[in-house]
């Protein structure tokens, strides 16, 4: 068995691991990275498209050169790097077993950042009916054989779901002289970005069926054809509308669960996200080990990933070099509750016993939700029992865009600690709305 030590691992070497790497190194502590795959970057390394690197890198990138701005940064500096090497334990006292083409590897750790990422979910998850022939796939799979093998899957398609990798896919076989035939969604709104429909759908005429699923899958050896329905508020098919399409193919873009298996063997508390339960210095319930990116929470944008990553590799630095960071149990954490119209609320907790040199390293406490369903002319409001402690409001809110604010840790300092924080909306009226 090799035995290695070192500061800070990074499970994971997407943009939520180069980012807490780079960050937990610029700290000055000694880091490894430990990547299953062979090469690092995750799945922005298959996103070819542009849109990535906004609000990090202030201009527009190609998931490639989004992960390659890391990598450079990476490569500046004394981080380890194993690649090829996948964890298949992990300990409360951070430990980690991996296994690679040189044996077990048994690392020892003082802090642990979860970075792993998520998967998408599979025909098995949602139960389609019909025989199982050859031609149905993941969007992000299909993503992969088109973008980096260059192998097309199929010549005509129908997408289930109209999460951002399905339209985007879309977008890209339409491209590559395929027929997509329709995307199909079960909800009575787009789950991905409005600017995904509007690019990748309209601007190409593929049709969106809302309110509608696959009820059939046809074809023995491989895909003929697939018959979709519409549903009714329930999820239950409407009799007498199916609508049957010649494909060979089925692309299945329902979306995404994040990895946290070896996060569980750790004794990690896992929450509504299926990710862990984390507080606002984004530690879980283990002391030492702390989870940022799509392992925590699914992001629609992966500048958002890349700032919650370098926190949580900011702070597992500070614990390696003594700060009392609190977990996520701490006797002071107010729980953070979703109300009315919220989908989930993250931190799960926060901590309003801090000191002073760690408020100043973290600042304002970062919360970020989803709505269940779009609302529009809404205010988001935090309450701690009757007392209201925040108030925004939005033009727009849809489950598809993350909302992220923020709380000053001075108004936290006054609440009512016996009492949860309530993170609801509500509409506003509509003389407020004029006024706006």
């Amino acid at each position: 068995m090799i035995q290695k030590e070192t500061d800070v691992v990074i499970i994971g070497g997407g943009p939520a691991g180069l980012a807490a790497a780079v960050e937990a190194n610029s700290a000055g502590c000694k880091v490894m990275i430990v990547e299953r795959d062979d090469g690092l970057g995750g799945i922005l390394q298959q996103c070819i498209h542009p849109g990535f690197g906004l609000h990090e890198f202030k201009e527009e990138l190609a998931g490639p050169e989004y992960a390659q701005r890391y990598i450079d940064m990476l490569g500046k500096t004394k981080i380890e790097v194993m690649k090829g090497t996948m964890v298949l334990d992990m300990t409360p006292k951070k430990e980690i077993f991996a296994i690679n083409e040189n044996g077990v590897v048994k690392i020892a750790a003082k802090a642990i950042v979860l970075a792993m990422g998520c998967r998408e979910r599979t025909r098995g998850a949602i139960k389609i009916p019909g025989f199982r022939p050859t031609g149905v796939y993941t969007a992000g799979t299909a993503q992969r054989f088109v973008n980096i093998e260059g192998f097309m899957p199929g010549t005509r398609y129908v997408i289930l779901g109209s999460g951002d990798i399905g339209m985007i896919m879309a977008r890209r076989l339409t491209w590559e002289g395929a027929k997509v035939e329709a995307v199909v969604e079960i909800m009575p709104y787009p789950s991905g970005l409005i600017r995904n429909k509007v690019q990748c759908l309209d601007d190409f005429g593929i049709p969106l069926y809302l309110s509608h699923t696959v009820v059939r899958v046809h074809g023995k050896d491989r895909v003929t054809g697939i018959t979709i329905a519409k549903v009714d508020e329930n999820w239950k098919m409407v009799p007498g509308t199916e609508i049957f399409f010649s494909c060979d193919t089925l692309l299945l873009s329902v979306g995404l669960i994040p990895e946290n298996e070896v996060s569980k063997k750790a004794g990690v508390k896992l929450g509504k996200t299926n990710g862990p339960e984390v507080n606002q210095f984004l530690q879980t319930n283990v002391d030492g080990i702390f989870a940022s990116g799509n392992v925590l929470q699914v992001h629609d944008l992966v500048d958002n990933v890349a700032i919650e990553a370098k926190k949580a590799g900011k702070m597992a630095a500070l614990a390696v070099k003594g700060m009392k960071i609190p977990s996520v149990n701490a006797g002071d954490a107010v729980p953070l509750v979703a109300g009315n119209g919220i989908g989930y609320v993250l931190p799960t907790k926060i901590n309003t016993i801090v000191d002073d040199a760690l408020v100043k390293e973290t600042g304002t406490v970062k919360i970020s939700l989803r709505v269940k369903k779009p609302a529009n002319d809404i205010n988001l409001k935090v309450k701690n029992g009757s007392t209201e402690i925040y108030k925004k409001f939005y033009k727009h809110m849809r489950p598809s865009e993350m909302i992220i604010f923020e709380l000053d840790p001075v108004v936290l300092n006054g609440i009512d600690k016996k009492l949860p924080l309530e993170v609801y909306i509500e509409p506003k009226e509509q003389k407020e709305v004029a006024k706006k």
